[in-house]
């Protein structure tokens, strides 16, 4: 029978949280996402974790049996990983991210960080947005660029603050416009971030400035996924000012939405994380950016 770790770090949040609301929020996904992964492992366990009580949830007897093994190989894989990592002759700085970086961010603290640290390789690492902490979470990145709202259990540092566009197919009734106003989009199907996203999906759905719901036509884990349904005419989406320049596809056109707060792209680390090829890497992103 195989689990995922993401399986177990869910189970042991809403064991310690004792509230799904909660436990959602600290791991950064939506609560219906994290209700439903919770129902799928007790059905491949054959067993119940948890039982409804009045202000949120209780552990049941396997669930309390459960929990300190599920802690114990959490705690065992990320030291392992470290261990394999300080094993290997030669470091490797993993660098995840979720979209293209481009707007001159990477080449110089490449560079100095390559300098800094002779002998060293980056890998560039390309998330789903399933994971909002571009593989900060689990330990399968060491520092990543990440749009905000940022995951929790992560420090970053913005590095970038742009308006948002809008990215529709060039067809759209809308794509004469030289502006967009959000009340024009009210009604419009878009092209949403998976639920796991959580608080970043909301972002690119517009909800900070929006208290409807909006008509959701596809849901994208990868930038490709999302411009595929924009060329399709499946919908419409959000993306930052820069992004839609360093995103040119035929038949694709951007224009600015007047109304929404701008986005922030960050680069993130986990907290409290001090390793130096870690520190290093923020030293040369500070004097490159």
């Amino acid at each position: 029978m195989d689990v995922h770790l993401r399986d177990l770090r869910y189970f042991v949040a809403v064991a310690e949280e004792l509230n799904v609301t909660r436990a959602a929020e600290r791991l950064f996904v939506s609560q219906p996402a994290l209700s439903k992964q919770l129902r799928a492992l007790e059905r491949q366990l054959g067993l119940t974790l948890f039982e409804r009580v009045r202000g949120g949830v209780a552990l049941t007897e396997p669930g309390r049996a459960l929990l300190p093994y599920a802690r114990e190989l959490l705690e065992r894989w990320g030291t392992g990983v470290e261990a394999a990592r300080a094993a290997a002759p030669a470091g490797t700085l993993v660098v995840g991210m979720q979209t293209a970086v481009g707007r001159g961010i990477q080449h110089d603290t490449l560079r100095r960080f390559r300098e800094a640290m002779p002998g060293w390789e980056v890998s560039l690492r390309l998330v789903s947005w399933e994971d909002p902490s571009a593989g900060l979470a689990d330990g399968s990145s060491d520092v990543a660029f990440v749009w905000l709202p940022a995951a929790p259990g992560v420090q970053t540092r913005v590095l970038a603050t742009e308006r948002r566009f809008l990215a529709m197919a060039e067809s759209h009734p809308l794509a004469g416009r030289s502006e967009i106003a959000l009340e024009e989009l009210l009604d419009q199907p878009f092209i949403a971030l998976p639920a796991s996203a959580g608080p970043l999906r909301d972002f690119w759905l517009g909800m900070d400035a929006r208290s409807d719901e909006p008509v959701v036509a596809l849901t994208a884990g990868t930038a490709d996924e999302a411009f595929e349904g924009i060329t399709s005419g499946l919908g419409v989406a959000l993306i930052a000012e820069g992004n839609a320049a360093l995103y040119k596809r035929p038949g694709v056109v951007y224009r600015p939405v007047a109304g929404l707060a701008p986005a922030r792209l960050a680069v993130a680390w986990r907290a409290g994380d001090r390793r130096p090829h870690v520190r290093v890497f923020l030293d040369a992103l500070s004097r490159s950016h």
